[in-house]
């Protein structure tokens, strides 16, 4: 049975990770590691937790040591509106985890699942049906970080042997926790206010079409392609996966449809603006799907209602 470290497990992704891969692994399995002492506090209550810098190689490598760790997801990053106030720092945590688990990854012979983004993509991309392997000139440091982490991924596993896989992420959709400074953020905020207030202010322009993806279909795709018979990959740093597509005009819509009294209205944040943009109205996913059998579970309208019974239920108890 495989030990898997999550690095990072505090976040948006890692809160919903670590159950879904106990439940896969087994829970003494699963090692949930994140930098700051209250979220670990938090995540020691249903995993096995500890405090990890990812930047600290030395504290990260023994900590693979002596846990004997099979895999690793490393989540450890800063989102792309959060890296744009500060492109120094996010270049200083994301390729500083991302190298840092390379090495480890190298020298204990570990598999390891980085994550990449749409926002690897720039304006010169296709944005219709964009292509597995295209052009990818992305104008934020978070794009940059995402695009440079896919090359070295692929290098290590050429040059060293290094078993890295990834997939490309679009927006991702969840209850689990709120997001931390993505700019599809709104597409899990609206629900929560809609819940509570019964109206949101969105930050994207109300036009403005990107890629999602609901959480049980993110935690199926990190599973599927860290599991997948390496004999089919011909790509592997990083796939295309999507699920729906849609504006934020359109999914206000749906949850208008649901609860009459909802209201949006929009406030246009410039960088949101901006990075929006140049990322893909939809992604071509068809290597994923041929070369490791990604095949999405949950469509938009499966989505809103699921995302909807969440909230309520959370507001009931008291956590919002």
């Amino acid at each position: 049975m495989k030990r898997i470290l999550v690095v990072g497990a505090g976040g948006q992704i890692g809160t919903e990770l670590v159950p879904f891969l106990q439940k896969h692994y087994g829970y003494d399995n699963v090692i949930a590691a994140d930098l700051k002492p209250a979220v670990v506090e938090r995540l020691s209550r249903t995993a096995i937790a500890m405090t990890l810098d990812a930047l600290n190689e030395v504290e990260y490598a023994d900590t693979v040591r002596r846990y004997r760790i099979d895999a690793i997801y490393n989540l450890a990053a800063l989102l792309s509106a959060t890296g744009e106030k500060d492109p120094q720092l996010a270049w200083k945590i994301n390729m500083g985890a991302l190298l840092n688990s390379l090495n480890i990854a190298k020298e204990y012979g570990c598999a390891l699942f980085t994550p990449s983004s749409i926002g690897a993509f720039g304006e010169n991309t296709p944005h219709y049906k964009t292509p597995q392997d295209t052009v990818m000139r992305p104008n934020t440091m978070y794009g940059v970080c995402k695009v440079s982490g896919e090359l070295l991924s692929d290098y290590y596993h050429t040059r060293f042997g290094v078993d890295t896989r990834s997939v490309r992420f679009p927006g991702i959709i969840s209850n689990g926790a709120m997001p931390g400074g993505g700019t599809t953020d709104y597409a899990v905020e609206v629900f929560y206010h809609a819940v509570k207030y019964g109206k949101y202010t969105c930050e994207v322009p109300e036009n403005r079409y990107m890629d999602m993806l609901y959480m049980p279909d993110a935690l199926d795709a990190m599973i599927q392609v860290m599991e997948a018979d390496p004999s089919r990959l011909i790509h592997r740093n990083s796939f295309n996966i999507t699920a729906m597509s849609f504006t934020p005009k359109q999914l206000f819509t749906q949850i208008q449809k649901r609860i009459p009294e909802f209201s949006a209205t929009y406030n246009i944040d410039p960088v949101k603006d901006q990075i929006s943009a140049s990322w893909p109205d939809c992604l071509d996913d068809s290597c994923a799907r041929k070369e490791w059998g990604w095949n999405p579970r949950w469509g938009l309208h499966e989505m809103v209602d699921d995302m909807i019974r969440a909230c309520r239920e959370k507001l009931l108890r008291g956590e919002f």
